[in-house]
């Protein structure tokens, strides 16, 4: 592929304000190295976005074949530096509005194959007012794996709940979200062994009952307006914080999770279950040229 004359079609599309570049290719055949993802996720040189949605053929993809009977299409997900990554909740609900917008699938359930396995997805249907509906995501069940985690901020630092959905979170209750920093650079977290790959480190507070709040530096991208997988994170940590283990209960418990970019209802079903519902936006499309994008004339 001559790099330098490849004009490549995209859209641009959010979930609570995290932002995503998404460039369309049924039959993988597009090239997409991580200097190439990291320039189109550049805000000032780039198209901007806190990650790309390579959208991709379950069969077509040699990282998702094995899932291609129970999903046809693959969310080859990449972090904003180039990075490849596990998962990524507001982007599941963003790539399914991507297949909708294009007619690939309708209001109703569907099916997309992820790096962290197969997760199924609810298209709600439009309101009178035509405004698209939510979108529903079953993201799994969370893993708390044993021993304590602290993470760090300057000379503060907070015990944090070690939560995985699918990738890896660490959750530390805070009185203040001003205590989070930046977030431009990954909080220091210790035992380094709990997280080898890195890690999403969520600070969180109180709004009321079942109502919390949220900043979050993502793995691989610092801070972004919105996490999916975090702000599910956050909801079980919070649960287990209140006392509230659906499994034990035999009830589902429910958080209103405020971030910056908008709120997730997550829910935590008794058979563990977490599932996130929230908006999905595509607001652009257009073509890049990759050659200048990697710095060709």
């Amino acid at each position: 592929m001559d790099a330098v004359s490849t004009q490549i079609a995209f859209l641009k599309g959010h979930g609570t304000e995290n932002d995503f570049v998404i460039v369309p290719d049924p039959d993988n055949a597009v090239d997409l190295p991580a200097s190439l993802v990291a320039a189109l996720c550049d805000r000032r040189a780039g198209i901007g976005g806190d990650g790309v949605l390579h959208v991709v053929r379950s069969a077509a993809h040699p990282d998702a074949r094995s899932m291609a009977e129970a999903a046809e299409w693959f969310m080859d997900y990449r972090n904003a530096d180039g990075s490849v990554a596990e998962m990524c909740g507001n982007g599941v609900r963003v790539f399914a509005r991507y297949l909708q917008r294009a007619g690939l699938v309708g209001e109703g359930d569907l099916a997309v194959a992820t790096r962290g396995g197969v997760k199924q997805v609810h298209i709600a249907k439009a309101g009178a007012d035509g405004e698209a509906g939510d979108i529903t995501v079953s993201m799994g069940r969370a893993v708390l794996p044993e021993g304590e985690v602290t993470v760090s901020v300057g000379d503060r630092s907070w015990p944090a709940r070690n939560v995985n959905m699918g990738n890896p979170h660490a959750v530390a209750f805070v009185d203040d979200l001003g205590h989070a920093g930046n977030l431009h650079t990954a909080p220091p977290f210790s035992p380094a062994a709990a997280y080898p790959d890195g890690v999403n480190v969520e600070f969180v507070v109180d709004r009321g009952p079942r109502h919390v709040a949220m900043r979050v530096h993502e793995r691989g991208s610092g801070e972004t307006r919105s996490c999916g997988t975090g702000a599910c994170a956050v909801a079980v940590a919070a649960a287990r914080r209140d006392g509230a283990d659906p499994a034990v209960t035999g009830e589902p418990v429910a958080y209103a999770v405020d971030l910056p970019g908008g709120r997730l209802v997550i829910t935590e079903r008794p058979d563990g279950a977490v599932e996130m519902t929230g908006p999905a936006v595509i607001l652009a499309e257009g073509v890049f040229d990759a050659g200048r994008l990697a710095g060709h004339p």
